[in-house]
């Protein structure tokens, strides 16, 4: 209830600050959903799409719940994003990490992880839709982990780190087989260690990595999509290692003002906990 309470307070400040804000007018799942960071994009890998459904002309105002659950670790998050003119996106979102084993078996039971991220990104060149060439869109997240305690315990050097992301997306009309495909390619700059949940600039000094992201998929009708993504994370910390992280994911998008996934998730080794894999669930709604 906490969590609502808190979202529905940063949806009214946004509310409060957009104008004519409304659900756009672009092909129904162009809009893509919310990723892990706030972004427009899939469940884990930013995409070159910007939040919502505006054209040109149109201004969108987005809200979103995530949460990921394997057992050892529960992962929320809370987004807000605006999209100005399919040119522009502005978003924000709190990160919350749950250390249910590892709290505990470290002496600090109840312990949290925890993050805020602001994102901005703008449309280069491209249209999803209706160019040859892919809609490509530079990003960038600035991250600030506010509980700073454990990742400098563990060998984090900084509470804080900026990622930048290239991305390139693309909507296949008719392809494969008469159904409309789906691809997205991201390139992201980045000290981050478990995407900065646990800080950043770690102590094997490997310094700034680029790293590959991907997201795959098929819309089986104009309301349903099923999809992989994929995202490369490499080793900051000597304590443990980062496992690439895996998803396959469906979205039922029944219009513009709403869009739930489900995931099944795969972040393999997380803090020296192994065979992390459990349930992604994503509500987002758009206005």
């Amino acid at each position: 209830m906490k969590k609502l309470k808190l979202c529905s307070v940063l949806s009214c400040l946004f509310l409060t600050t957009v104008h004519d804000v409304h659900a756009g007018s672009r092909q129904l799942g162009t809009g893509a959903v919310t990723q892990i960071e706030g972004a427009s994009g899939s469940g884990l890998v930013p995409w070159a799409t910007i939040a919502g459904y505006g054209e040109s002309d149109e201004t969108d105002f987005l809200a979103s719940l995530t949460r990921v659950d394997t057992g050892d670790y529960r992962f929320d998050m809370q987004g807000i994003s605006v999209g100005w003119r399919n040119r522009v996106e502005v978003s924000f979102a709190k990160q919350e990490l749950d250390l249910i084993t590892l709290g505990p078996a470290i002496g600090l039971p109840g312990a949290t992880l925890n993050q805020d991220v602001i994102g901005a990104k703008v449309r280069l060149g491209g249209n999803l839709v209706y160019s040859k060439m892919p809609q490509i869109a530079f990003g960038i997240q600035y991250k600030k982990n506010t509980d700073f305690l454990i990742p400098s315990v563990v060998g984090a050097k900084d509470d804080k780190g900026i990622d930048y992301y290239l991305s390139a997306s693309k909507l296949f009309l008719g392809k494969p087989g008469g159904l409309n495909g789906f691809a997205t390619m991201t390139l992201r700059s980045t000290e981050a260690i478990e995407t900065g949940l646990l800080g950043f600039g770690g102590d094997n000094g490997s310094g700034r990595d680029v790293n590959v992201e991907a997201s795959f998929g098929v819309f089986f009708n104009k309301s349903v999509a099923l999809g992989v993504d994929f995202r490369q994370k490499q080793r900051q910390l000597n304590f443990a290692k980062e496992s690439h992280w895996k998803d396959v994911f469906i979205a039922w998008v029944p219009n513009r003002h709403v869009s739930l996934v489900l995931a099944y998730a795969d972040l393999g080794n997380v803090a020296t906990l192994e065979n992390q894999k459990g349930w992604y669930v994503s509500v987002n709604g758009g206005f």
